[in-house]
């Protein structure tokens, strides 16, 4: 028989559990992380940087009219000095120094500018921008027509003043320039004086760089971020911001219409900030209704078919060759050249982008969006571009990098791999012998831009 087992003592203390701990869940309302995040956000060196441009609004207005005092001196000066001779230089002689500045430094920097820290050009240093928005202030403020607001006058302002460019020689004659940069500074104040009130409805729909610096400005590593999530629930009465380009602050997705001058910048408790971001961000981010077919036009036609004609047609030797064997007329008319050279290249690059869609037969890409992956190549095509112009004034000074061709090179590489990324990354959402197809529809205007310009520059 087994011994009973003793009862246990009732007065003995009841033995320890080392049982882990269990700490009780922590709910952290929504509107709380959205701060923590907002706070976060603004201790960057490039939100402080937006944050410093909000303080200081007035050392940019006055950055503005010393541009416009120099803009409008720079324009009408030379107009009237004699034509310099042979001895002349830059550094001597204002008419050979304001085409080197207007055309030589202004403007193809301005456009890698876009690319490279977005619309801060016509945000802070544009002098039509400070013109049209002053003038509106003391103006009828009327309100904007319908047909004002169509968004294709850009494209057509674009082509009329590229193409009216070059009939009137505008790179090389002072009276040219003033006629074209003065004409459209002349339409920028009628405008800002007739509509708005403390407006640039002229930069917002009529200016004729506006579609160009748009398109650009979706692929800058920086811009003004707005956190809608924290915009909708902020509790502090902020001062109202007067967004120049009209924009609605608070549903911005994109960085086309902003004019990066900083007005906004930690507004409604820090819900707009600079921040950073990958230059391909924006253009995968986008949806099809996001896209217009008018900048898909601008794009093509403009960008890539009409712009391309324009810098080359006195330039490349084999395209003069060309338009001497079409037609002596054509000759004659290099207008209807840049037209018709521009129309067929924009419409072989179009041609190509839409069979690409076609072909891939996804309903979530359109053709619109998909296109968009050219904007880096066509970018770099606009910046080479206008950069032969500083290149031709340098070369009359005696002076030539030596590290122009690798310069060259390396732009058109990246321009190309940068859009050829964006194509697969648009295009392959999931793998098909459709997408690989489309796909290579999509490469060959990227093929066919790199091809013209490596032509231009290395085939004699």
């Amino acid at each position: 028989m087994l011994p009973a087992t003793p009862a246990p003592d009732a007065s003995a203390p009841p033995a320890s559990v080392h049982a882990p701990s269990v700490q009780p869940l922590r709910f952290i309302p929504r509107d709380a992380l959205v701060q923590q995040r907002v706070q976060a956000s603004r201790t960057t060196w490039l939100a402080r940087i937006g944050q410093a441009m909000q303080r200081h609004k007035r050392v940019i207005l006055t950055v503005q009219w010393l541009v416009v005092l120099a803009y409008l001196a720079l324009l009408i000066i030379p107009a009237f000095m004699p034509i310099p001779n042979e001895s002349a230089h830059l550094y001597n002689n204002l008419r050979l120094f304001a085409q080197f500045l207007f055309w030589g430094v202004w403007w193809p920097f301005v456009m890698l500018s876009m690319m490279l820290v977005g619309r801060v050009w016509c945000g802070v240093f544009c002098p039509e921008g400070a013109m049209t928005e002053w003038i509106s202030l003391r103006g009828l403020g009327l309100p904007i027509p319908r047909w004002i607001r169509w968004s294709g006058w850009t494209f057509i302002a674009f082509v009329c003043t590229t193409v009216y460019g070059q009939l009137v020689s505008v790179y090389e004659y002072p009276q040219a320039a003033l006629l074209v940069l003065g004409g459209s500074s002349v339409a920028a104040l009628v405008v800002g004086y007739l509509y708005g009130r403390g407006k640039r409805v002229w930069c917002r729909y009529l200016c004729p760089a506006n579609g160009v610096f748009a398109l650009l400005a979706k692929i800058a590593p920086v811009h003004f971020a707005v956190d809608q999530a924290a915009w909708k629930s902020s509790h502090t009465r902020s001062h109202a911001v007067n967004c120049a380009p009209l924009i609605n602050i608070g549903h911005m997705k994109s960085a086309s219409a902003c004019h990066s001058c900083g007005r906004c910048a930690d507004q409604h408790d820090g819900a707009v900030q600079l921040a950073g971001r990958t230059p391909a961000s924006e253009i995968l981010s986008l949806h099809n209704k996001d896209v217009s077919s008018e900048q898909a036009y601008t794009l093509t036609f403009g960008m890539l078919g009409i712009a391309t004609a324009a810098f080359l047609w006195s330039s490349s030797k084999w395209l003069v060759t060309l338009k001497t064997t079409l037609a002596n007329w054509l000759i004659e008319h290099d207008h209807m050249y840049i037209l018709i050279g521009g129309a067929l290249l924009g419409g072989s690059i179009l041609l190509c982008i839409r069979l690409a869609k076609l072909t891939i037969g996804d309903v979530n890409l359109s053709w619109q969006r998909l296109a968009l992956g050219l904007i880096p190549v066509a970018g770099m095509g606009i910046f080479l571009g206008l950069s032969m112009l500083t290149l031709t004034h340098l070369k009359a000074e005696g002076w030539l990098p030596t590290w122009l061709a690798q310069a060259r090179i390396a732009l058109l590489v990246l321009g190309g791999s940068f859009s050829a990324y964006l194509g697969l990354r648009l295009i392959f959402t999931q793998f098909s012998a459709r997408r690989v197809l489309g796909y290579v529809l999509y490469l060959l205007p990227v093929a066919l831009t790199l091809t013209i310009w490596y032509r231009t520059f290395f085939v004699r």
